[in-house]
């Protein structure tokens, strides 16, 4: 029987059985590429008349004897922080980030650092010639390690070359999108491709016990390109992120099998390659610095008396990060207030501006607000609410938040501050770089739950609802709390 042919989204991998200019699954414009599909299995396949050839599954209990191969460790402790430890062998790694932001740079380094610790690292790029990969080994100082280097597109040459009992430890592949199979008629980057050359070294890798690190490029959008099944089919990805303005690069962990998700791990660009950043909160607090290396100075001395400023304790998988949050309140020449906002939702700042308007009285959704996360970190967990409600209260008054002091808490809808996670790891970071105290919410005296205890001398205030907060970054001749309710206002002397 002849192949009908079929139409697949670049973009969502969406299969229509004819041409059309705008995908009716995700809406792309232009994005449907004919591609013949593999030869259907038999019908008879699955059916109760027979095994028709299939073989009985041998079921294994849970627990098993051996515990496995050891991580590979890189040497870079970053990135083995990153994938939990290490690599784990037989595992695939899907590694995707913004053009020029670093990826073949670190995995390079990380493919050296196996290589000169002994393993067997092999690096195969189907994107540069091996006249540019080895520039870039020698601006890196790492061409004299024992890297395998090779240029190939074609899968069905790399399992050839990688089937076998010598295959090495670690395989980079870049990039996912370049390759092909010879047994599809789609060109290199389609949807069908991208898929099933993944399957391919997927099967390898869990095969032959190797580490294979895939590199993804991603759209416009900051997505992998390629149909989401690819994400669903390797055990890890990782992001690379980082502003073209900064200097700093985040891995970040958003799926791992073998680990944390939502780690972090930091690194900083240089001429020399990427150095990973041990200590990050010190990295991204350099600015608010004085000369001790400790935050401000005195105890309840304002850093450079500027307003609309707040340090705000926050968790990245299982590490402790300290970021600042900056605000910037102005009254808006338009009918619309502008809303800029970077490294954090839009979405959120707007609930925490209608909370601030509706139970604190305050009039800040009328006035253009810029919302800035020093150091090009994105945050997403909601424990920034407090901070950024700070930063915005004190942007509006005017009132500097003391230098020594870190916020973390998420607000509801009725201005109550609910109690996080990890408060003791927060405190103990903040506490190590020297703050003296902190604005954190209440915890309930229910069963097993307890306020946060001070860390190394540092003092908490434990802040119950918003209105709190904004009284202690009002000034006091101007502020009169009404004691019959939660709603306070800001009223004329």
């Amino acid at each position: 029987m002849k192949t009908q042919p079929r139409y697949a989204c670049q973009q969502c991998g969406a299969v229509a059985p004819k041409w059309a200019g705008r995908c009716e699954e995700c809406g792309a414009w232009n994005s449907l590429v004919e591609e013949l599909p593999r030869a259907a299995p038999p019908k008879s396949l699955g059916q109760s008349t027979g095994r028709r050839g299939g073989h009985a599954l041998d079921f294994v209990a849970l627990r098993g004897e051996n515990a496995g191969p050891p991580r590979f460790l890189t040497g870079i402790a970053e990135l083995d922080r990153v994938c939990g430890g290490g690599l784990v062998p037989g595992s695939t790694i899907l590694v995707g980030g913004d053009p020029g932001i670093g990826k073949s740079t670190l995995l390079l380094q990380a493919a050296a650092a196996l290589a000169a610790g002994g393993a067997d690292a092999a690096y195969i790029t189907g994107e540069e010639a091996i006249d540019q990969v080895r520039l870039r080994a020698e601006r890196l100082g790492v061409a004299d390690t024992p890297v395998r280097l090779a240029s190939a597109s074609s899968v069905r040459d790399i399992i050839a070359t990688l089937d076998d009992a010598r295959a090495p430890d670690l395989v980079v592949i870049d990039s996912i999108q370049t390759m092909y199979l010879d047994t599809l008629d789609s060109a290199p980057g389609t949807v069908s491709q991208v898929r099933g050359a993944a399957q391919e070294l997927i099967a390898l890798a869990k095969r032959r016990g190797l580490v294979v690190v895939l590199v993804g490029h991603v759209t416009k959008e900051g997505l992998i390109a390629g149909p989401r099944v690819l994400e669903h089919m390797v055990d890890t990805v990782l992001y690379f992120e980082g502003e073209r303005g900064h200097q700093f690069r985040i891995l970040r962990a958003v799926k791992n099998r073998y680990g944390a998700t939502d780690e972090i791990g930091v690194f900083e660009m240089s001429d020399k390659g990427l150095v990973e950043v041990p200590n990050p909160s010190a990295l991204f607090l350099a600015d608010r610095s004085n000369a001790d290396g400790e935050p401000g100075g005195e105890p309840g001395e304002e850093a450079g008396k500027t307003a609309g400023a707040a340090v705000f304790a926050g968790i990245e998988g299982t590490r402790p990060v300290l970021v600042e949050v900056q605000a910037l309140v102005a009254p808006s020449p338009l009918g619309t207030p502008r809303r800029a906002v970077v490294g954090w939702d839009a979405t959120r700042l707007a609930m925490i501006t209608a909370v601030l308007d509706a139970r604190c009285g305050l009039s800040v959704g009328a006035n253009d607000i810029y919302l800035n996360i020093a150091g090009g970190l994105r945050i997403v967990e909601p424990a920034a609410d407090l901070a950024v409600a700070a930063a915005l209260v004190s942007a509006l008054t005017e009132t500097p938040v003391p230098s020594d002091i870190v916020v973390f808490g998420e607000i509801g809808l009725s201005g109550r501050v609910r109690p996080v996670a990890h408060a003791d790891a927060r405190l103990k970071e903040a506490a190590k770089l020297g703050f003296a105290g902190a604005w954190v919410p209440v915890r309930p005296a229910g069963r097993g739950a307890r306020r946060p205890r001070s860390a190394d001398g540092l003092a908490t205030v434990a802040i119950e609802h918003l209105s709190e907060l904004v009284a202690r970054l009002a000034p006091a001749p101007r502020r009169r709390i009404n004691p019959a309710g939660a709603r306070r206002a800001l009223v004329a002397p």
